[in-house]
């Protein structure tokens, strides 16, 4: 029997003007999302999806609720139309899309947490300023093992942030830490590095100091029982209840994201089709990369989710 994944993406996927023909394309879903976010927030969020730039998109307080938010329209207009998923996953803030996805996380309860992670992580990095890049063409070890040569040397933080794939690892910490890996992954002959359009050290030990107060949070907000198979971020396998759902996001804050672990998993499970529901490619990318022979389809754009749409239906017939 065929599988289909959700998965969600995170900070990094965001591109302006997002969401706004999903509006105009299906208002009657799109809107009460929007109207909801703008006025739970108190902040003009659908304002800054449609009509702001790059910079304003890159600050972290406004890029996670407006990545979430998006990627909730878009999963809902898929719902829609038919097209629901047997397994759901997110890559970083994606998980919050996919634990309400799953019934564990009411969205507007997701929504209060995405924006204050972004606004905890956006202090972090103003008093320690930090950046992430994409190792591209070394081996994860390599890479890990480069982190610890200039931790060593440089006395400051740079670790391994994201297992995305076999041959894509991205690292994380102080931007001194992160520059010097660059440097010695190209002379090690990583065939690209990048660095990240993300506005905070994700998922390194900087992101420590806060865990305490965000864990206040997770306390505060309720979690349920998955409906749907969800796997998290942490431990690249399912979560069973509310309680582990919420202890393993208070961990994600400064653990690696496993994400290839977490493909490989969805891989064994027989999933048939992976449809990222949400902004941008970069997880149908990922997705094409590690399992070549299975469908990846993006999901993030009305015209894109009439595809996926149609490709979907002409498999089942």
């Amino acid at each position: 029997m065929s599988r289909l994944a959700f998965v969600f993406p995170g900070q990094g996927s965001q591109v302006p003007g997002m969401g706004s023909d999903l509006l105009e394309r299906h208002p009657e879903l799109a809107r009460p999302y929007f109207e909801a976010a703008d006025e739970v927030l108190d902040i003009p969020l659908s304002k800054l999806c449609f009509e702001g730039g790059t910079e304003e998109l890159r600050d972290t307080s406004v890029t996670q609720p407006a990545v979430y938010v998006v990627s909730l329209v878009a999963a809902a207009v898929l719902r829609e139309k038919g097209i629901r998923p047997s397994v759901v996953a997110g890559h970083s803030l994606g998980e919050y899309t996919a634990l309400v996805c799953a019934g564990v996380l009411d969205w507007v309860d997701g929504l209060r947490l995405v924006r204050r992670r972004g606004l905890l992580m956006a202090e972090v990095n103003r008093r320690t300023p930090g950046s992430m890049a994409a190792v591209i063409g070394l081996p994860a070890d390599r890479v890990r093992e480069l982190c610890g040569e200039v931790c060593d040397d440089r006395r400051t933080v740079v670790e391994v942030a994201n297992y995305n794939s076999a041959q894509q690892t991205v690292v994380s910490g102080a931007a001194d830490g992160v520059v010097e890996v660059s440097r010695r992954a190209r002379e090690e002959g990583a065939s690209h590095v990048a660095e990240l359009k993300v506005g905070a050290p994700f998922h390194c030990s900087l992101m420590a100091d806060v865990a305490a107060e965000f864990g206040e949070h997770l306390a505060a907000t309720s979690f349920r029982t998955p409906v749907v198979p969800v796997v998290a971020n942490v431990t690249a396998s399912y979560v069973h209840s509310g309680p582990e759902a919420r202890e393993l996001l208070g961990k994600q804050l400064a653990a690696p994201v496993r994400w290839h672990e977490t493909l490989n998993l969805l891989g064994r499970e027989e999933v048939s089709t992976f449809v990222e529901a949400g902004p941008g490619r970069v997880l149908t990318n990922l997705n094409r990369s590690v399992h070549p022979a299975v469908a990846a389809l993006p999901g993030g754009t009305a015209r894109q989710i009439d595809k996926a749409v149609e490709k979907l239906s002409s498999a089942l017939v």
